[in-house]
């Protein structure tokens, strides 16, 4: 089978700096792992990189043979590169999906299924091992089989799978030469067929990206250091300051949270903590410094335009291309949904139909637990003891292969009824996650993409298990709702779920789940408005049972909902412009602190360097914006007293930001005194030092102030990376308003992590909506569609979202017919 095109040439301009492009690839060997390729088949004109140019653009028509398609399928692209895809039924409309997402993401498909697969060394070769042995050790390639296994053959689920794959497969039969992908060719790699497989794999991957913890081990290197109880209030169940995902009585309350002083180190924690990895040494992470998603929406009454609002805003990691894909899918009569999807998954995850709006944040719940087994054998088990019994190990073998098929490495993964085992030392730890057990995922996007009122939705989405998210919903009724959403854990007993467990009995397993109607949830709440920003979902003292532990700081969430109680006439470019807001609510907080410790020594002992740092502080607004020199000066302040306060423990471990303010009431508490001076501190004392130092330090890293070195965007700037990390494909060293724990966080350092995805919605009349993401529709370095919309995603600008009724209300940039295999 092959497809018919009308090739739109590429401008000469955009052709000369592909080639100049290229060129340069070709000869620095940026991969940084390893040999390029020869030379040879690079500079191929037709098969080589050159001949990526040739599909820089997306032809002005064309023509695709698919197998098993029920009728013929329109996609139109938009002038932003957005497929509309008009189909007739939904199976068609998931294979036209896979057809143009691997058309524009092939790279990118096949590297997040071997992610999650753990097959990275059949690509990348022996460098990428450590990234396979870790996510088969965890199960993830075990459960992706059963999973799909488990499918009922009818099922929604496994018809959209399989129809997604042979999208894609379809366009690997079809894809002439010159449309490889270039890292493909940097390689000297093809790329791998799809599966049903290869998308639990990619669902696997967010989920080890958004689920995982290891809360239980934290608090083992703490207890080791510090002792039981003062460990437990490092790591806390609760946050002292509330401002939760369900709305409780209106303003935020504040819990007591007492933290003992250090003591004598827990000697059973210490002996189990040899045998397990040890944390990276460096410095110190700032406190309560969190980097997160929000969302919020507001009711009809205050709004401007009297129509609901909603703003969606996922932080991921950032990548080139970026993690999302935007897409429009129509079945008459069924399904008008218009989005973002993840490359490998047939369904739209963030987005709207006719009638509703979603969006989500992930809610930081623990689905992880550990057991502590034992085993007949600790070199080699074949059994462990439940219940006095002697129960048989499954032993699964896993096999690594090099890119041409050779033997890397061989493991003998065990599992326990509970899930996979780890080693650590002579003890064996059994691991239990929700994510290795459930496969529906997609068959609820597809229930909520066909929802007419926010109730609907959430009743669509009411199996869904992971990873948790905090789920907004908003529709054109005028109805807002917000629910935490996922499989939860019933712990025995009403157990915590971040300390280690019994493994040698049953009755220490998870006892159920919590049912749906007692998620923290809010549907039309009194005050007109609901947020989330992966703090903790309930107020602890309106649900007591236990959902997780050491919770994200609430900062982000308090900043949002002050900004939501002052305004009563809310409009789209007023959500707009809070999604970049820079005001800090964490400094809010902290920075009196350090102004009335540094007043009080100053007027004790006067210190020329201690009062110039109070001044420059006080005089700053608490926001991030690209200007300013006050966030440079918090920060190395906030590293220093985070280095001060907590000496006692182990390097790279950092206490949740709940300890730092609950011990800013307690000024004479024995954390504050650090143990490697001779005096005995209390917290003013190093709360001034620490302003101190990192006014000091900042001045041997930047210079004085007044030569305006202290910038925020000279200091701070984001990395966009390429997939393969190289360097010449990535945008490096992006400023951009806020910092850590802002609505739009980002690390002091930069790094690679932001808004991925952001996008408001206004459910009148008719929907209008308004979006963009870092990066571009393409996958291709060479196209302008590859990194576009960076600029306005970096001055916090939308684009209208084009959402037609009809193919033919699309100006078409480009048109792709999908036709029946003969």
């Amino acid at each position: 089978m092959r497809s018919r095109r009308t090739l739109t040439r590429p401008r000469p301009g955009t052709r000369a700096a592909a080639l100049l492009c290229l060129a340069a690839l070709v000869w620095i060997g940026a991969l940084g792992a390893g040999a390029l390729p020869p030379l040879g088949p690079l500079v191929d004109p037709i098969r080589g990189a050159w001949g990526l140019a040739r599909s820089a653009d997306l032809p002005g028509r064309w023509e695709a043979a698919l197998p098993g398609l029920g009728a013929a399928v329109r996609v139109v692209y938009d002038e932003r590169a957005v497929p509309h895809i008009f189909a007739a039924n939904e199976a068609d409309g998931w294979r036209a999906l896979g057809y143009v997402t691997a058309r524009d993401r092939l790279f990118q498909l096949d590297l997040q299924a071997r992610a999650g697969g753990g097959t990275l060394t059949g690509l990348l070769g022996a460098r990428a091992l450590p990234l396979d042995r870790e996510s088969r050790g965890l199960g993830m390639a075990r459960a992706a089989e059963r999973l799909v296994a488990s499918l009922p053959d009818t099922g929604d689920t496994r018809a959209s799978l399989e129809a997604y794959a042979a999208g894609v497969n379809a366009y690997l039969d079809h894809m002439p030469a010159w449309e490889l992908p270039l890292e493909y060719r940097l390689l000297g790699r093809r790329p791998a067929r799809w599966s049903p497989v290869r998308t639990l794999a990619v669902l696997l991957q967010m989920n080890y990206t958004l689920s995982r913890n290891s809360t239980e081990l934290d608090y083992l290197r703490a207890a080791a250091a510090v002792g039981d109880q003062a460990a437990a209030a490092l790591f806390p169940l609760h946050w002292p300051i509330q401002e939760p995902v369900q709305p409780s009585r209106g303003e935020p309350r504040r819990l007591p949270l007492v933290v003992p002083p250090p003591a004598a180190p827990d000697t059973s924690a210490g002996a189990f903590l040899a045998f397990l990895p040890s944390r990276p040494h460096g410095p110190r992470g700032s406190t309560d410094a969190d980097l997160g998603s929000n969302n919020w929406a507001v009711a009809p009454w205050r709004t401007l335009g009297h129509a609901a609002l909603l703003a969606g805003d996922p932080h991921l990691d950032l990548t080139l291309p970026s993690i999302w894909y935007e897409a429009h899918l129509v079945v008459p009569g069924v399904v008008d949904v218009y989005g973002v999807t993840i490359p490998g998954l047939p369904a739209i995850v963030i987005g709207f139909n006719r009638d509703v709006a979603w969006t989500f944040t992930n809610s930081e719940a623990d689905l992880m637990d550990y057991w502590a087994e034992v085993v007949d054998d600790s070199l080699r088990p074949t059994h462990y003891r439940l219940d006095g019994v002697w129960v048989p190990l499954e032993c699964r073998i896993e096999t690594y292969r090099s890119p041409r098929g050779d033997t890397l490495a061989v493991d003998t993964l065990r599992f326990t009824h509970r899930g996979p085992m780890r080693r650590a030392g002579t003890r064996w730890l059994s691991l239990r996650w929700t994510a290795l057990e459930s496969a529906g995922e997609t068959a609820g996007f597809h229930r909520a993409a066909r929802a007419s009122s926010a109730h609907e939705w959430l009743d669509a989405m009411g199996a869904y298990q992971s990873p948790p998210q905090n789920m907004l919903v908003a529709d054109r009724a005028g109805s807002i709702a917000l629910r935490t959403t996922g499989r939860f854990p019933i712990r025995p007993g009403g157990g915590r779920g971040d300390r280690m467990h019994d493994g040698t009995s049953r009755a220490a397993d998870w006892t159920g789940d919590w049912p749906v109607a007692e998620y923290p949830q809010s549907l039309g709440p009194a005050q007109g408005f609901l947020a989330s920003a992966n703090q903790e979902p309930v107020d602890p003292r309106e649900q007591s049972r236990y959902l997780g532990a050491d919770w994200p700081a609430p900062w982000r969430a308090l900043r949002i909902n002050q900004l939501l109680r002052g305004d009563s006439a809310v409009t789209p470019e007023t959500m707009r412009r809070w999604q970049t807001d820079s005001r800090s609510a964490r400094a809010d907080w902290y920075v009196p602190y350090f102004l009335r410790a540094a007043a009080a020594a100053v007027a004790a002992l006067p210190d020329t360097a201690l009062g110039h740092a109070a001044t420059l502080l006080a005089r700053w607004d608490r926001r991030y914006d690209p200007e300013s020199d006050g966030p440079v000066l918090f920060e190395a302040a906030m590293r220093a007293a985070s280095e001060e306060l907590w000496d006692e423990l182990p390097p790279g471990i950092t206490p949740s930001g709940a300890a730092f303010v609950a011990l800013l009431d307690d000024p004479s508490n024995r954390w504050w005194d650090n143990r490697r001076t001779p005096a005995v501190e209390r917290r003013d004392d190093i709360l001034a030092r620490s302003l101190k130092d990192g006014y000091l330090t900042t001045i041997r890293e930047y210079g004085p102030p007044e030569l305006l070195g202290w910038g925020w965007s000279r200091v701070h700037r984001i990395d966009i990376w390429h997939l393969l990390r190289v360097p010449s494909l990535s945008a490096r060293r992006i400023a951009v308003s806020g910092g850590p724990s802002t609505i739009s966080p980002s690390s002091v350092t930069g790094g690679g992590e932001g808004a991925s995805w952001r996008m408001v919605v206004e459910l009148g009349k008719e929907v209008r909506a308004w979006g963009t993401y870092p990066g571009g529709q393409s996958g291709n370095p060479v196209s302008r569609r590859y990194d576009d919309r960076i600029t306005e995603w970096t001055r916090g600008r939308l684009s209208p979202l084009r959402f037609p009724r009809a193919a033919a209300e699309v100006p078409a940039a480009s048109v792709l017919l999908l036709r029946r295999a003969p």
